[in-house]
């Protein structure tokens, strides 16, 4: 590679190799020998060693690093944290993030070198991750991890930030935001996403082979699922409007979290009751059945019963995993992970939404800036050039106004018929807002309420069940926005 060192040599490095040692599972030894066996001059990479505090083996780590490697101390424990503050210490062009599990083949940089020669319009590039399998754990988790990793490098649109082994423009990566510690590894998706919102391409260098050690262990699986969900959590709860953000899919607990809001469940319950006492919209007993269950479930549990019954799950799924790696197959041992890992993102998902409950966020946000809290709606989805969500046929929604008479206007979309013939009750505080309140057009309800002197109130409704086809939820209204006006002010959020 002397031509490479005649192009790229100088006073700067052109690599900065960012080698966090944190979770190096016994394996940092080896990475750093393939590190510094590659076949390209060493004035073309500097190695930056991020040590975390616990680290306990930092004599042993000078005397083998010697000049060959710049050490670097945080006091960061967290692999995201490590690189972040690496890459703060860098000096290359390009920013080289990977973990000390994973050990590179000895002419890694010298194809790296090549891939941004001939691919000048890669901001930024990932390689290929060859797993490292001791047992037939870590081989379930390799072959789960490899194929959402595959799936990434050459299906998806940007999901192409892989932590091992991923190269980018330094100027580029400080521009996306670089990676952010308290997201964990969540951090990823966000660069990811950042880096496609702003137009920078990702590549995928196969040819550029890293040798990536499982674990195989339980324990591990469990504390980096509840890292990545916490980063998620918290990020959603920023309610930030980073370029990115709306490429970053939210997770249906996420949607429906404001659905355990108590008062929010009771008054979707009166709705129903009173609509039913009118002996409205119910074909079926068992419909009607299942809707009063529902909803009185909310009511008195909030959330418990549903976290009760994901934390089962786990426990289920993990006594299933764990008398597997003892007697089963290898082919149940993966569907049993698959299992176990689902069921344990759904509930962590769900702990760690309990904990932030009455924190603002976009839970309160997905209808406008005027909808405190909703409960009843299904996901963001679109169709015919809406972008709009189906609610359950109860609904109820806290909106904000001032004091005194104002307009509220339902945006919605006239899917399932024109919106006089659905027959739709609504309900303010528990009352029924009387018909000649209500304004039915084309594909809105607009309506002349009285709010209370705090400006808040519930405002919830009941229709008939509308059925999907292909479809097994229980859909109400299209809702693509809600809207409070006082003195023909009008806030329309898509």
């Amino acid at each position: 590679m002397q031509d490479a060192s005649a192009r790229y040599g100088g006073k700067a490095p052109l690599f900065s190799i960012i080698i966090p040692l944190e979770y190096h599972r016994g394996q940092w030894e080896q990475s750093w020998v393939a590190w510094t066996s590659q076949t390209v001059d060493k004035s073309l990479y500097e190695i930056i060693l991020v040590v975390p505090p616990d680290f306990v083996a930092r004599d042993e780590l000078k005397v083998l690093a010697g000049e060959q490697a710049r050490l670097e101390f945080t006091a960061s424990d967290h692999d995201v944290g490590l690189c972040a503050f690496g890459a703060t210490k860098a000096r290359g062009s390009y920013l080289f993030f990977t973990e000390s599990h994973c050990r590179p083949e000895p002419d890694v940089i010298e194809l790296c070198i090549g891939a941004i020669d001939a691919n000048p319009d890669w901001a930024a590039f990932s390689c290929r991750s060859v797993p490292i399998c001791h047992n037939r754990l870590s081989e379930a988790e390799a072959a789960m991890y490899q194929a959402d990793i595959e799936f990434g490098m050459r299906q998806h649109p940007w999901r192409k930030v892989l932590d091992q082994c991923f190269v980018t423009r330094r100027d580029v990566y400080w521009e996306c935001g670089g990676l952010r510690e308290e997201l964990g590894h969540f951090a990823e998706w966000v660069l990811a996403a950042a880096y496609h919102a702003r137009g920078y391409a990702i590549g995928y260098l196969e040819e550029a082979r890293f040798h990536h050690y499982y674990i195989g262990e339980i324990g591990e699986l469990k504390t980096f699922t509840l890292d990545f969900v916490e980063g998620e959590i918290r990020y959603l709860g920023e309610a930030r409007r980073d370029p990115g953000g709306k490429l970053l899919e939210v997770p249906i607990e996420w949607v429906e979290w404001a659905g355990f809001d108590v008062s929010l469940a009771r008054a979707a319950l009166n709705a129903l009751v009173h609509y039913s006492l009118k002996g409205c919209g119910w074909k079926r007993p068992d419909e009607k059945l299942r809707a009063f269950w529902h909803w009185g479930a909310l009511a008195l549990h909030g959330d418990r019963l549903v976290r009760a019954a994901a934390r089962l799950a786990v426990i289920q799924a993990y006594l299933g995993l764990s008398a597997l790696t003892v007697i089963g197959s290898s082919e149940a041992i993966a569907r049993w992970m698959r299992r176990y890992i689902a069921a344990l993102i759904h509930l962590q998902r769900l702990e760690c939404i309990h904990r932030v409950r009455g924190q603002a966020g976009p839970a309160a946000k997905f209808l406008g800036d005027h909808v405190l809290g909703q409960a009843g709606f299904h996901g963001l989805e679109s169709s015919a050039g809406h972008v709009f969500r189906w609610s359950e046929p109860q609904a109820a929604m806290r909106i904000q106004g001032r004091a005194g008479r104002n307009t509220v206007r339902i945006r919605s979309p006239a899917f399932r018929a024109p919106l006089r013939e659905i027959g739709a009750h609504f309900y303010l505080d528990g009352v029924r807002v009387d018909a000649s309140a209500i304004a039915i057009g084309a594909d809105a309800y607009s309506m002349d309420l009285d709010l209370p002197p705090s400006g808040i109130a519930i405002l919830s409704w009941s229709c008939p069940v509308l059925t999907g086809i292909g479809d097994s939820r229980r859909l109400g209204l299209s809702v693509s926005a809600i809207e409070v006006s006082q003195d023909a002010e009008m806030s329309v959020q898509p």
